[in-house]
């Protein structure tokens, strides 16, 4: 299966959740302990202008997902990455190995969001995403059951045991499985 999992001989893993997750700490923690490639999709948008503009109502870039498939196609066939982004149904399923969505109680991520200075629709948006765990059933939806991984991220001791749990992933992956 050219491009597929058989090819590769690391794994490529999706963090996916919501804004103030923990999907930027953990992947580059997971990065870190396994010396795989990471990719933060939203600087890569930034970066390499892969987006179709601001959006003023949401604060953020609306992305050009074709425009961001296309930078991340090689790579992915490639192997060996670790992409972070607070969603993933552009993604094809073929590329990953492992999705796992970030998951975090509401106060708790309230608080980390206004923290960060978040207020209005995009505060409101994303507590509301998390309540209906909109993220998990997109990835539901978009990949396969065997592959999927929902994890607690509520404190620094839960990102220190996914990445953990992560890491032992990864030791024992195979291009056959």
């Amino acid at each position: 299966m050219a491009g597929g999992r058989k090819t590769r001989e690391r794994p490529n893993i999706l963090i996916t959740g919501m804004l103030g997750t923990g999907k930027t700490t953990t992947a580059a923690a997971l990065a870190e302990a396994t010396n795989i490639r990471r990719i933060n999709a939203g600087d890569l948008v930034k970066k390499k202008n892969l987006h179709d503009g601001w959006d003023d109502e949401f604060d953020c870039y609306v992305i050009n997902e074709d425009l961001v498939c296309d930078e991340l196609e090689d790579l992915m066939e490639e192997g060996g990455n670790i992409v972070d982004h607070h969603s993933c149904d552009l993604f094809p399923e073929r590329w990953f190995d492992h999705v796992v969505v970030l998951q975090t109680d509401n106060i708790v991520l309230y608080d980390r969001l206004t923290k960060r200075g978040y207020t209005g629709k995009k505060l409101s948006n994303n507590i509301e995403c998390e309540i209906f765990q909109v993220l998990l059933e997109e990835a539901k939806e978009s990949y396969k059951e065997d592959i999927m991984v929902a994890l607690r991220s509520d404190c620094i001791d839960d990102i220190n045991n996914n990445v953990s749990t992560l890491t032992d992933w990864v030791s024992n992956w195979s291009s056959n499985s």
